[in-house]
C-alpha cells in the first residue's frame, strides 16, 4: 500500500522589518547647572552668610581678625569663579550683556583699588623696617621721617574708602531676569559685591584710622556704634598700638622701653606680613573672577 503525500510548498526565508522601537525621552537633570539645589549655590550662599557675620567687628578689631575676613573673602571669589566656569552660567550671561559690562566695571574699580593699597603697603612695609634701624640708633629725625610717611600712607588708603563704597549701587532692570536661574545668580553676584565691599572698607578704615591721631580714631570709631548698624569702622589694635607717643623723643627713653618698642614694631611687621599676604590672595581672586566674566562676552 503507498502512503499518499501531501505536496508542501516551501518559500525563501524573509527577514522581517519591524519598525523599530519608539525611543521615549526622558527629561536628565544635570547636576552642573547652577540651580537653587546646585552644591556650588548653597556653599556659596554659606561663605556669604560667614562673612556677614564676620563683618560684625568686635569692639576693638585686630589684625587677625582681619586677615580671617580676607581668608574667607577669598574663598568666597573662588567660589564664583567656580560658577562662572559652568557652562550653563557662561550661555545665561552671555544674554545679558549689559548686566555683565556692568560687573565687569565693577571688578575693575576692585581691581585698581586693591592694586593702589598694595602699592600703599609694600611703601609702608619699607617703612617699619628703615624705622626699626632708626629705633635702634635712637635717631630721632629718622623716626620723625617715618611718622610722616606713615600719615601720608594712611591718608592715600582712607580716599579709597568713599571710591569702594560706590561699588555696586547701579540696579539692573528686574525685568531683565525672568526665570528662577536668573534671579538666585544675580542675588549671589549681587551679594558678593555688597560683601567684598564690606572687607574692603573694615580693611582701609582699619589701617588708616589707626595711623591718624589717637583721637579722631576714637571718635570715628565711636560714631559708627550710635547705630545697630554692621560695626566695621573699628582701627585695628596692633596698628593703635604703634601709636607716635611710643616712639617719640628716644633719646629721652631708656635701653629697655626702647627695647620694648623694638618689640612692638616686630609685632607690627609680622601683622604687616600676614594683611600683605592676605589682600594680595583676595587681589588675584578678583582679577580671576573678573577674567571670567570677560569670557561670558567672548562665548
Amino acid at each position: 500500500m503507498v502512503g499518499v503525500f501531501r505536496r508542501s510548498l516551501s518559500f525563501p526565508n524573509k527577514t522581517l522589518t519591524r519598525p523599530p522601537k519608539p525611543q521615549f525621552s526622558h527629561h536628565i537633570r544635570s547636576i552642573s547647572l547652577p540651580c537653587r539645589s546646585h552644591p556650588l549655590i548653597t556653599q556659596i550662599k554659606d561663605e556669604i552668610t560667614d562673612l556677614k557675620t564676620w563683618s560684625r567687628s568686635p569692639e576693638k578689631p585686630t589684625s587677625a581678625w582681619l586677615c580671617d575676613g580676607l581668608r574667607r573673602l577669598k574663598d568666597l571669589q573662588d567660589s564664583l569663579h567656580d560658577i562662572l566656569q559652568l557652562p550653563q552660567t557662561q550661555q545665561l550671561l552671555s544674554h545679558k550683556r549689559e548686566w555683565v559690562e556692568k560687573l565687569l566695571e565693577y571688578f575693575l574699580r576692585f581691581v585698581d583699588i586693591y592694586g593702589i593699597f598694595q602699592t600703599s603697603f609694600l611703601s609702608l612695609k619699607e617703612e617699619q623696617l628703615a624705622a626699626r634701624v632708626a629705633l635702634r640708633r635712637k635717631d630721632d629725625s629718622r623716626i620723625a621721617v617715618y611718622l610722616k610717611g606713615r600719615k601720608k600712607m594712611a591718608k592715600e588708603i582712607a580716599k579709597l574708602v568713599p571710591s569702594i563704597r560706590c561699588i555696586g549701587r547701579y540696579s539692573f532692570p528686574a525685568s531683565a531676569f525672568v526665570s528662577i536661574l536668573d534671579t538666585e545668580l544675580t542675588g549671589v553676584i549681587s551679594d558678593i559685591i555688597e560683601v567684598t565691599v564690606s572687607v574692603s572698607v573694615a580693611l582701609f578704615n582699619g589701617i588708616s584710622m589707626a595711623f591718624t591721631s589717637s583721637k579722631s580714631s576714637w571718635i570715628r570709631l565711636a560714631l559708627t556704634k550710635k547705630s545697630n548698624k554692621v560695626k566695621i569702622e573699628g582701627s585695628i589694635k596692633e596698628f593703635e598700638e604703634m601709636g607716635e607717643a611710643n616712639v617719640w623723643s628716644l633719646r629721652r627713653k631708656g635701653d629697655e622701653e626702647v627695647r620694648m618698642v623694638l618689640e612692638r614694631m616686630q609685632d607690627l611687621e609680622r601683622c604687616i606680613a600676614g594683611i600683605e599676604s592676605g589682600s594680595d590672595k583676595a587681589f588675584r581672586s578678583l582679577i580671576n573672577t573678573r577674567v571670567s566674566l570677560l569670557n561670558t562676552l567672548t562665548m
